[in-house]
């Protein structure tokens, strides 16, 4: 059931690599970096804490639309300092509600503080996905008594 899917679930089938970046990196590089691990967003740490996320849409936003340049802008200068994150615990539901309720499309999953998995808008998707069809799927076992 999609109310009762933790996070852990997600994290055990997709792994729990995170990339990461430090604030004084520069944004082209940040973003060259996200082109070549192909994912949509970074986790911003400083030592081993998380400080920040840097996303495609801070880049579009805070660099390309205001006419600065990524080879000289820091990092830090425009990542989304305020971050909304979930624990292993958390279920797919609540945090579809929170990425819809706060308009982000990747959370960073904490552990006792530390950083052990982001989950994005897509990986959320997918395990929706993956639950409709199992429930489908008994749904057919069940009415026409036939194992598929």
């Amino acid at each position: 059931m999609i109310d009762t899917t933790s996070i852990s679930e997600i994290l055990d089938g997709k792994g729990t690599q995170v990339w990461t970046v430090a604030p004084d990196m520069f944004v082209y590089d940040a973003i060259k970096m996200m082109a070549e691990k192909n994912v949509g967003a970074l986790a911003v740490v400083e030592g081993d804490r998380l400080i920040g996320i840097l996303s495609e849409r801070d880049y579009t936003r805070k660099v390309v639309l205001q006419g600065k340049s990524s080879k000289s802008t820091q990092v830090r200068e425009i990542i989304t300092g305020q971050v909304v994150s979930v624990s292993r615990d958390h279920t797919v539901e609540e945090c579809l509600r929170l990425m819809t309720k706060h308009r982000v499309r990747h959370l960073p999953v904490l552990q006792d503080n530390k950083l052990t998995g982001v989950v994005s808008i897509g990986d959320l998707v997918n395990a929706v996905i993956s639950i409709q069809r199992t429930t489908i799927e008994q749904l057919q076992t069940y009415i026409t008594g036939v194992q598929g």
